[in-house]
């Protein structure tokens, strides 16, 4: 089983940082992965996904994966969903195996997955209400998390009168309205622009710090793991394997004067050393000097 990396002697450990890492590995275990694998048959042959993915997640933890495209960041985040079988290994939640989708987890994808036709209250109870809960219930609920996300002046709107962000925090809501064990979030502010991903990344760690869920949340961008995570589950690519479980140093609460700090930049300088490692193709790229022709007649530069 894969044991979190210690904080890097290079970085500012204080004792609050440490104190709360100390804290979380005292917490039950929500989510187990153990030599979890994937592997695609293709005309080809065989394509290996995943490779033994082991690790933990405990109550109330925040753990972002990262990894270059094509390390299986989608795909095991849909085999935590129950949307999608394993080749080998298991998945066990509470201690039980995970063997389809379930109330016990939520889960926000990239997209806007919204119903257009429902308004916006409606969206956030239809899980209620298919998972048996009255209309009275489903709605009460749907106006208390409406309320936690900041939109329950926009109970009666629907999807297409929102922009990107409050679509995604209505898909936050939607799934936290089953009270899920686990909120599973896989690239959920991929296609914001910057400052409102900035804004939802805020919003998130403000509901996350309010309620009672473990957060699972799948990114390609170094800031944003670095800014959400308690540890961050490295994967490299072909076959999709575990490279590292750091503990990221920054301390709680956090906010973007922090993007500067020397425990934000030294986690960042990591994480670039193990997705993008220098290779000898890089070498020889940087050996080719391209050969500039200056196409124009003006006569002043501009540098």
């Amino acid at each position: 089983m894969l044991n979190p990396q210690p904080v890097p002697s290079y970085l500012i450990q204080s004792e609050p940082v440490r104190e709360r890492f100390d804290r979380l590995k005292s917490r039950e275990v929500i989510l187990e992965v153990r030599d979890l694998g994937k592997r695609f048959d293709t005309p080809t042959g065989h394509h290996i996904a995943l490779n033994d993915i082991n690790f933990k997640t405990h109550r109330r933890e925040f753990v972002c994966v990262l990894g270059p495209s094509g390390c299986g960041k989608s795909t095991l985040i849909r085999i935590l969903a129950g949307l999608e079988q394993q080749t080998s290994g298991a998945v066990l939640l509470d201690g039980e195996p995970v063997e389809g989708p379930g109330a016990d987890r939520g889960m926000v994808f990239q997209g806007y997955t919204l119903f257009p036709w429902l308004t916006v209250k409606k969206n956030v109870m239809f899980g209620l209400k298919m998972n048996g809960h009255s209309t009275m219930h489903a709605e009460r609920e749907a106006l208390q998390w409406l309320d936690l996300v900041g939109l329950t002046k926009f109970a009666d709107a629907y999807p297409h009168q929102l922009s990107g962000g409050m679509k995604q925090r209505v898909a936050i809501a939607r799934a936290l309205a089953n009270r899920p064990r686990i909120l599973l979030m896989d690239e959920p502010f991929g296609a914001l622009d910057a400052q409102t991903r900035a804004k939802m990344q805020t919003h998130l760690l403000d509901i996350w710090r309010n309620i009672d869920v473990t957060v699972l949340f799948i990114t390609h961008d170094l800031d944003e793991a670095i800014f959400l995570a308690d540890r961050i589950l490295v994967l490299k690519a072909n076959p999709g394997e575990v490279q590292e479980l750091i503990e990221v140093p920054v301390p709680r609460p956090r906010d973007y004067s922090q993007v500067t700090s020397p425990e934000f930049l030294a986690t960042k300088a990591r994480l670039e050393a193990l997705i993008h490692p220098p290779t000898e193709h890089d070498a020889e790229d940087d050996a080719v000097k391209p050969h500039m022709v200056r196409m124009t007649d003006v006569d002043d530069n501009v540098e």
